[in-house]
């Protein structure tokens, strides 16, 4: 069960996990044993998936955000399983979901620019059958965050 004092760690934690045990624990008002002690649990407990680095994609020449909506005439666990593995063994692609509605596939990439679309369009099609694919391309980023409503 999580309590408040474990809510304030997540929302510290979550907007910089590079901080000491020490910072976090003044942060939250808990000695840096406590602090320790509640961060191993968060984590043993799946809570904390993780810590990582947030890298600023245009810096790094992947400027172009795309949002690729799929729609398929196959839903069986074959076509699902192989959409899966495609997505997932393409490192421009950050996230994939399966949607309710008229879209059956949502997937979200960044790429440098139009020629690399391009390409991993080209990877995606040739390793799974789709009936409909279009993309729209973010003109401008207005919230991007991966911080969770704590």
């Amino acid at each position: 069960m999580i309590d408040d004092l474990d809510r304030k760690i997540l929302d510290v934690l979550q907007r910089d996990a590079a901080q000491s045990l020490d910072a976090l624990g003044e942060a939250v008002g808990l000695s840096r044993n406590a602090t320790w002690r509640r961060v191993r649990a968060l984590e043993e407990a799946g809570v904390i998936k993780g810590r990582v680095a947030l890298l600023d994609a245009r810096k790094l020449d992947l400027a172009l955000s795309v949002f690729i909506q799929v729609r398929t005439q196959h839903h069986n666990k074959g076509w699902l399983d192989a959409f899966r593995r495609a997505t997932r063994s393409m490192p421009e692609i950050l996230a994939a979901y399966r949607m309710s509605g008229d879209l059956d596939y949502l997937v979200h990439a960044r790429v440098a620019n139009m020629s690399a679309y391009d390409a991993l369009y080209q990877r995606l099609v040739e390793k799974v059958d789709m009936s409909d694919v279009s993309a729209s391309f973010v003109m401008e980023e207005l919230k991007d965050t991966t911080a969770l409503p704590i």
